[in-house]
């Protein structure tokens, strides 16, 4: 068996011809015979075209996967962006789902899961009033197994996993002193971040970086993505801030739900107003992932103003 060194030293190149290996070495070096030499370029080299195959491969299927999508209507406040997806909507909501139970199942483990009826009753009703008003930006919303429930904790927070499942949190009513004006505002942004799917297109970028769309992956649909998927839709729920542009898209979308399911849309003013003065030494969790830029209540007015004829024509109903 040659020494580990002699590959390096007696092998001054490795070219490959007609499909065969041919070994070239350094002159007036006594090498050992080439073929073994041979043998192992020829598997290194062939393990690492397959690597390359793989490689090209994956970043194939994760481009053939990759949809540019139009989730929802542009409604009255005119929000047409173009999304990239590259994981289903279908493989997310059901990770939600996974989600979405886990996070019930250990609230009700603390006797933290919808504790206070009147909360769960008065949130549900304004559920199901802005449930209704999805469909002016996709018709299969209103159909969605939405759900709603109330948790008791203190943090200021409300949201909405992918699908419909919704959270919000008796801080939120506690500490703000709430109308249901502005807790429509609210659930109305959360369920405008489930309509336009940005759970899954922040998921899609996620799962591309930790390599979920590859070989076992997404795409394929094996081994334990679901269970995976599950954590990144926690993650992007829970963690991760949302862009400025999903935070626009959603305060927009969030007041014309409110005023077309007859709340009145400029409560997310004073909603907004509120949210920054309560916290004492840190901002609300609410704000932790939905950062609110320097002009972000003046478009709250404009189109507060904009969709206020959709709320005078449901009071008129």
């Amino acid at each position: 068996m040659p020494k580990p060194d002699a590959l390096g030293a007696g092998l001054a190149a490795c070219v490959r011809t007609g499909g065969t290996f041919a070994v070239q070495h350094a002159p007036n070096r006594q090498v050992a015979d080439p073929a073994p030499y041979s043998d192992k370029l020829g598997k290194y080299m062939k393990i690492n075209h397959f690597i390359g195959f793989i490689g090209a491969l994956t970043i194939g299927l994760a481009l053939a996967a990759c949809q540019s999508v139009q989730t929802t209507q542009p409604g009255v406040v005119g929000v047409d962006r173009k999304q990239s997806m590259f994981l289903s909507a279908d493989d997310v909501n059901k990770s939600a789902v996974t989600a979405y139970k886990q996070e019930l199942q250990k609230a009700q483990a603390k006797g933290a899961l919808n504790s206070n009826a009147a909360y769960t009753a008065r949130v549900r009703a304004i559920a199901q009033r802005l449930i209704p008003a999805t469909g002016a930006f996709r018709a299969d919303a209103p159909k969605w197994a939405w759900e709603t429930n109330v948790i008791t904790s203190s943090d200021v927070n409300a949201w909405c996993m992918p699908g419909g499942k919704i959270a919000v949190y008796t801080g939120l009513i506690e500490k703000l002193k709430i109308t249901d004006d502005e807790l429509a505002a609210v659930m109305g942004h959360e369920i405008a971040h489930a309509l336009r799917e940005h759970g899954r297109e922040q998921a899609s970028q996620q799962a591309v970086q930790q390599g979920l769309l590859g070989i076992g992956g997404a795409i394929l649909g094996v081994g334990d993505l679901g269970q995976q998927l599950a954590g990144v839709v926690a993650d992007v729920t829970f963690n991760l801030p949302h862009s400025r542009q999903d935070e626009t898209e959603a305060d927009r979308i969030g007041v014309e739900l409110a005023a077309r399911a007859g709340y009145d849309p400029r409560a997310a003013i004073t909603l907004w107003q509120k949210m920054g003065q309560v916290g004492g030494g840190g901002p609300p969790q609410f704000l932790s992932t939905h950062p609110a830029p320097a002009n972000r209540q003046a478009d709250l007015a404009a189109y507060s103003q904009r969709v206020l004829p959709l709320y005078e024509a449901a009071h008129k109903r």
